[in-house]
């Protein structure tokens, strides 16, 4: 019901509302599911520094790879649009993120431990699920970029048992997502309005 049945619903009522609503029930629901059973953190602080260094070789790639596919639509939001950037840039850490990291890794990763017993299987099902979430956005690029994105961010969660360094690194990546153009992929306002109900 939440990795299926969860994005398809949103996709059939298409209500942005409901999306976010939808978002925060599940993630609520998910960390009361599995308070007191996730596992002990390990190296907080190790997995924080990786990350970064990690983005810091990534996002120049990233960038520069926007640029090349889609020039027409590099840093327009910031260029056009500074004072919703900067409020993207704010919220959505903290209005997204968070509530994602908990359904599709501490609730996936806590709950079907026994099913999933390999760290392998246990990361493969966060980034297939993960990536599935996003074809409400109708597009194939949003769900290759969150498959790729779900296997670092499952990966981290894998080495480290917490929450910090995967939501930091999920931050830092959509974040760069918006600002070099490629937010358009993520964005239900304009696949919603073009796509047929």
């Amino acid at each position: 019901m939440i990795f299926g049945g969860g994005p398809l619903l949103v996709l059939a009522i298409r209500r942005p509302g409901i999306l976010f609503l939808s978002l925060w029930l599940a993630a609520a629901a998910a960390q009361i599911a599995v308070r007191g059973q996730t596992p002990p953190s390990r190296y907080p602080r190790e997995g924080l520094r990786a990350v970064s260094l990690r983005f810091l070789v990534f996002a120049p790639v990233i960038a520069c790879l926007a640029r090349w596919l889609w020039p027409g639509h590099f840093l327009t939001l910031p260029r056009e649009k500074p004072g919703l950037w900067l409020a993207v840039m704010l919220l959505y850490p903290l209005l997204s993120v968070w509530p994602q990291e908990m359904v599709y890794r501490a609730f996936l990763f806590t709950r079907y431990r026994p099913l999933l017993g390999t760290p392998s299987a246990r990361i493969c099902a966060s980034a297939v699920a993960f990536a599935f979430a996003h074809v409400i956005f109708l597009n194939w690029i949003a769900v290759i970029l969150t498959f790729a994105g779900g296997l670092m961010f499952a990966r981290d969660y894998e080495r480290y048992g917490s929450l910090a360094p995967v939501c930091l690194e999920h931050s830092l990546y959509g974040c760069l997502i918006f600002t070099v153009g490629m937010g358009q992929f993520f964005y239900t306002g304009a696949a919603w309005h073009h796509a047929p109900a």
